[in-house]
């Protein structure tokens, strides 16, 4: 065994070069398929591409629509509501959840605070989006651009948020009626015997 007239010494060593030169030729070819699929995976498909590309346009139009009159009174609001949001709104309602999952860990039930945080969180929504409206601010301003009368936006902000947490509370008691089920059931089963 590896003697001088060993037969498997030559042939290992074509073996080997043709591997290399295998592996030379083909290792670019596989690199561009590589990177041709890593490019393909970040850019995305095309319609992936499409629907910002026409979200971009939409909000161009928009913005040059809505500066057209009163460039300045729309930009002083962009920039007051991005201050009053991240100075004031952000830490208070920041303050106000960070209370509620401190009174329900308390309690021993932190899992629950979704019930609360998701109806508070689309009333607050709701709240910020339409708050000239409903807080009444806007009223002569609304009736001549839109021809309709703006009460019964607080009336109808109100029903929602009721609406939002009574649908949260029937929730949980489902879940909670769920829970129980299972518990009954599993006391309910006789033991496993070996």
């Amino acid at each position: 065994m590896g003697g001088p007239y060993d037969v498997r010494r030559p042939v290992m060593r074509t073996l080997l070069s043709r591997a290399r030169t295998w592996r030379a030729t083909t290792r670019p070819a596989r690199a561009r398929r590589a990177e041709t699929r890593r490019a393909a995976a970040v850019v995305g498909s095309p319609l992936q591409l499409l629907l910002p590309a026409c979200s971009f346009a939409l909000a161009g139009y928009a913005g040059v629509r809505l500066l057209a009159d009163d460039w300045f009174g729309v930009a002083l609001w962009f920039v007051g509501a991005a201050v009053l949001h991240d100075l004031v709104l952000l830490p208070l309602y920041a303050v106000v959840d960070r209370g509620v999952v401190r009174a329900f860990g308390a309690a021993g039930h932190r899992e629950r605070t979704m019930y609360v945080r998701v109806p508070a969180a689309l009333s607050a929504l709701l709240l910020l989006v339409w708050f000239p409206l409903i807080s009444g601010q806007v009223d002569r301003r609304y009736r001549m651009a839109t021809g309709l009368p703006a009460d019964g936006f607080l009336a109808r902000w109100l029903l929602i948020t009721a609406v939002l947490f009574a649908g949260s509370a029937l929730l949980f008691v489902l879940r909670l009626l769920r829970v129980l089920r299972l518990r009954r059931a599993t006391k309910d089963r006789p033991p496993v015997v070996h």
